[in-house]
C-alpha cells in the first residue's frame, strides 16, 4: 500500500513537472534595429504581455520589415514580427500580380493589431540648398539597408513622387549611422531615409552640434507630388519636443502605420497561447501606456476593417473582441473614461496627459 502511494504521488509530481514544461512556451518576435522604436516595442510586449500569457517572448533585431515577413514565415521559433503597411501592401500588391514567392511569403501571414505611425525622416546636410521632401529628386539618396522596411519606403515614396524608381546610381543601402557619417564627412551622400516612431533613439542621441551640420526635410502636403504620396502614407508632425538638439519647431512630415503580425498557426497548443497572448494584450494595455514606449499612447485598442487581402488572425481577433467589449462595459459601470489614444491635434495644443 505504501508503495502505490509512493508511486501515486512520483506520478503526480512527473505529471505537474510535465504540465509546468508544457506552460513555459518559448516564442520570438522580430523587430528591427538595435537603435529603432521597434525593438523597444518588442521588449514591452516581452516584459509585460507576453508572462501573464505564460510564454517567454525573445526579442530579435532584424533588418527591418522586409527581413521579418521571411523571418516570421520560415524561421522555427518565430511567431511575431512588426511590420510596416506599406511593406505588407507592396507583398500583396506583387502576389496579386502573379509573383508566387511573394504570396507563398505574404498570404498565409495574420493581422494581430495595427499599433501606430512610424515617422518617415530625411536627413541633409545643414547647408543643403534642399527644404522639402520633393526636392530629393536626383540626389543621392542612402535608402536603408537592403532588406529593411526603410528602404521599400524610402523606393516607393520617390516612385510616387517623381513616377521612376531611384537610379541605381543614386541609391546606396548603408545602416543609418554608416550613411549619416558619409553625409557630414565625405559627401558621397546627399540624403539620408529613417523610418522610426519618434522619439527615435538615433536622433535623441543627437547632441546640440548636430543642429550644425544636419537638418531634418519638411513634407509639403499642397505641392503637386503630395497628391499621390497621401493615398498610401499619412501626414505628421515630427515634434520639437522630442528632437530639442535638433528641431527648434515642430515640423510636417510623413508617417507609415505599424502593425503586429503573425502567421495563421492552425496547431491547437500554439494558438491557445496565442489566444493568451492577446487576451493578456488587451488586459495589460493599461501598463503598456504607463510604463511602455511613448508610442503606445498613440496606440488604439481598436480591430478597424483592413486593406483587401489583409486578414486578421481569427484566435487573437475572438479574444480581443471579448476583451475589449469587456472592458468597454466596465468603464461603462464604474463611469471611467475610455482608454483614447491621443489625436495630433490634442499633443499639439498640449492637451495630452
Amino acid at each position: 500500500m505504501r508503495k502505490i502511494v509512493l508511486y501515486s504521488l512520483l506520478l503526480a509530481a512527473m505529471m505537474g513537472h510535465a504540465i509546468a514544461v508544457l506552460a513555459a512556451a518559448e516564442y520570438k518576435i522580430v523587430t528591427a534595429s538595435e537603435r529603432g522604436t521597434y525593438i523597444k516595442i518588442g521588449r514591452d510586449l516581452a516584459q509585460f504581455v507576453a508572462p501573464p500569457a505564460d510564454i517567454a517572448l525573445e526579442v530579435l533585431s532584424s533588418a527591418g520589415s522586409v527581413d521579418n515577413v521571411r523571418r516570421l514565415r520560415y524561421e522555427p521559433g518565430v511567431k511575431f514580427a512588426l511590420v510596416q503597411s506599406d511593406v505588407y501592401q507592396s507583398f500583396l500588391d506583387m502576389a496579386s500580380g502573379g509573383n508566387s514567392e511573394a504570396g507563398a511569403l505574404i498570404r498565409p501571414l495574420r493581422v494581430i493589431m495595427p499599433l501606430y505611425n512610424e515617422e518617415i525622416y530625411f536627413i541633409v546636410r545643414a547647408d543643403s540648398e534642399r527644404n522639402y521632401v520633393h526636392e530629393i529628386r536626383n540626389a543621392k539618396i542612402n535608402a536603408g539597408e537592403l532588406g529593411s522596411g526603410t528602404a521599400l519606403t524610402s523606393a516607393t515614396l520617390y516612385r510616387l513622387m517623381f513616377g521612376e524608381a531611384i537610379p541605381d546610381t543614386s541609391a546606396s543601402y548603408l545602416s543609418n549611422e554608416e550613411a549619416l557619417v558619409k553625409l557630414v564627412t565625405d559627401k558621397t551622400i546627399d540624403v539620408v531615409a529613417v523610418v522610426a516612431g519618434q522619439p527615435a533613439k538615433l536622433l535623441v542621441d543627437m547632441k546640440p552640434e548636430a543642429r550644425q551640420r544636419i537638418k531634418l526635410l519638411k513634407f509639403d502636403a499642397n505641392h503637386p507630388s503630395s497628391k499621390s504620396v497621401l493615398r498610401t502614407y499619412f501626414q505628421a508632425s515630427v515634434r520639437a519636443s522630442n528632437y530639442p538638439n535638433l528641431l527648434t519647431a515642430d515640423l510636417p512630415g510623413l508617417a507609415v502605420k505599424a502593425f503586429l503580425v503573425t502567421y495563421d498557426f492552425q496547431v491547437k497548443n500554439t494558438e491557445a497561447y496565442l489566444r493568451r497572448f492577446a487576451r493578456s494584450l488587451c488586459q495589460n494595455f493599461p501598463t503598456l501606456l504607463d510604463k511602455g514606449h511613448p508610442k503606445w499612447r498613440e496606440v488604439e485598442l481598436a480591430l478597424p476593417d483592413l486593406g483587401r487581402g489583409w486578414n486578421y488572425y481569427a484566435a487573437t481577433t475572438a479574444e480581443l473582441r471579448s476583451c475589449i467589449a469587456g472592458e468597454a462595459k466596465g468603464r461603462l459601470q464604474t463611469g471611467s473614461p475610455p482608454v483614447k489614444a491621443c489625436s495630433q491635434q490634442e499633443r499639439l495644443l498640449g492637451l495630452c496627459k
